[in-house]
């Protein structure tokens, strides 16, 4: 939607390049709005912009300038024909209400759950080009609830991709929906702390694993290759994980997925005390910095997943300069050959050093 600069708040996602007088936009697409972009707005004259009409806390826009109201019911009705963006940051909106009750002592609900994921996967199923904007929607303060349901997109999508059965993948998405939901029983202070943790801090957060499981083991909703990809998905296949150091085929399928998508999640989102990287860089490094963490099939399964570029997916290299895919060869998913704005060509399996920092869709 259209607004002008003075109705624009704090959380406002920009649906459409801003452009200064520069080839490059002064604030990308996508981006979340904090203040430092208002004041980037206001600098540039910027008068009127394009935003989402959800926030990053999945909460409708709402013009200060309006005096309309929108009732519960409105909003529940309209959730039947919004967009992805719509759609995904509701159902974050809806994960943090979830997670808030089990903080109180709550059991899972994971019915519940199961209702608010299935919808956005199978959103991204059908487009799967969204699975790139999921890190830009992530903000320091909801992170881990962003990150429950992208890393359930993610595990999904991979487990669809590896060949996985629709039963199993729904399974594979409750998982990666859960696997933090021990998270609840970690200190609250512990969770928005915005500097490293402490040792006894990084202890505390290990126990999640434990506590999830403990959390979920009685319920008949899930298989129990669930609750173990659940208690097992900081495992790592050379035996460095937790909590039980487990090595190779003891770590099963579902947990060596959740995990890739976590991890990739992880460094892909601004997160308190890390600044997020951009996701062929991070593919990057998981394939080489990461070896042997993983099984080289669940690797492969994530590279497939994000390399698989159409041609004509327009892009933004690391050197600032914007093309479109043209070709991916097979043995080199993320890396495939661009054709820049000036007609060159750049086969980015032939420059180490150059890789895509952004996917536009």
């Amino acid at each position: 939607m259209k607004v002008h600069r003075g109705e624009i708040q704090l959380g406002c996602i920009v649906a459409e390049d801003i452009m200064g007088l520069a080839a490059n936009p002064i604030i990308p697409k996508n981006t979340v709005l904090e203040e430092e972009h208002l004041n980037i707005l206001q600098a540039f004259h910027i008068n009127e912009l394009f935003i989402e009409k959800t926030k990053a806390d999945g909460n409708p826009f709402k013009s200060p300038l309006s005096s309309d109201k929108i009732s519960d019911q409105e909003e529940t009705n309209s959730q039947e024909t919004m967009g992805f963006v719509d759609l995904y940051l509701t159902t974050v909106k809806e994960y943090k209400k979830e997670f808030l009750n089990w903080q109180s002592g709550t059991a899972v609900n994971v019915a519940r759950v199961r209702e608010l994921i299935l919808p956005v996967i199978q959103e991204v199923e059908q487009n799967h080009i969204y699975i790139y904007s999921l890190p830009h929607y992530s903000t320091k303060k909801e992170y881990l609830h962003h990150h429950s349901v992208s890393v359930s997109i993610i595990s999904a999508l991979i487990g669809k991709k590896i060949g996985l059965q629709s039963g199993q993948i729904n399974q594979l998405a409750l998982a990666g929906a859960l696997a933090d939901c021990g998270m609840a029983k970690v200190s609250p202070h512990i969770l928005s702390k915005d500097q490293p943790l402490t040792e006894s801090e990084f202890k505390e957060v290990k126990l999640h694993t434990a506590n999830g499981y403990k959390m979920v083991k009685d319920t008949p909703l899930l298989k129990t290759e669930t609750k173990l990809a659940i208690f097992q998905h900081h495992e790592r296949f050379d035996g460095t994980g937790y909590p039980a150091s487990e090595k190779s085929e003891r770590i099963h399928l579902y947990s060596q997925i959740v995990g890739i998508a976590d991890v990739f999640h992880a460094m892909t989102s601004e997160r308190m005390y890390r600044s997020k990287q951009p996701i062929f860089k991070v593919l990057d490094m998981i394939s080489k910095d990461l070896f042997g963490k993983f099984d080289i099939k669940v690797v492969e399964g994530l590279l497939q997943l994000m390399g698989d570029l159409r041609t004509g997916t327009p892009v933004r290299l690391s050197t600032g300069e914007f093309g479109e895919v043209i070709y991916t060869k097979p043995n080199a998913f993320t890396s495939p050959l661009v054709k820049l704005k000036t007609d060159e060509i750049v086969d980015l399996s032939q420059h180490k050093n150059i890789y895509i920092t952004e996917v536009f869709i």
